[in-house]
């Protein structure tokens, strides 16, 4: 590739991306820890209130950020989904 610019655009691509898989790994790390302590105090492992409350929270942050809020929410969705998945298997005794 000869495009200097075209290459300067991807290597900066090439960090964020990184940057937020380190960041999911960080995230999932800790509530890997939370789904360990609901599942000792016999906690449910979805609060429906708290992920409602987030998904708001972020909606605006994401107007803020000029992000379309229906994406931001879909992404942290599918987060969240994958989080109560864990917490489900780890209430399983798994």
């Amino acid at each position: 590739m000869t495009d200097d610019t075209l290459r300067g655009y991807r290597q900066s691509i090439d960090n964020i991306d990184a940057a937020l898989v380190f960041l999911l790994a960080e995230r999932f790390k800790v509530t890997q820890a939370v789904g360990r302590h609901k599942a000792v105090a016999g906690l449910p492992a979805a609060d429906p209130g708290r992920e409602e409350a987030q998904i708001s929270r972020l909606r605006g942050l994401a107007r803020d950020a000029n992000l379309d809020p229906e994406f931001s929410e879909k992404f942290l969705r599918f987060i969240i989904d994958e989080v109560i998945r864990h917490h489900e298997r780890l209430q399983g005794g798994e």
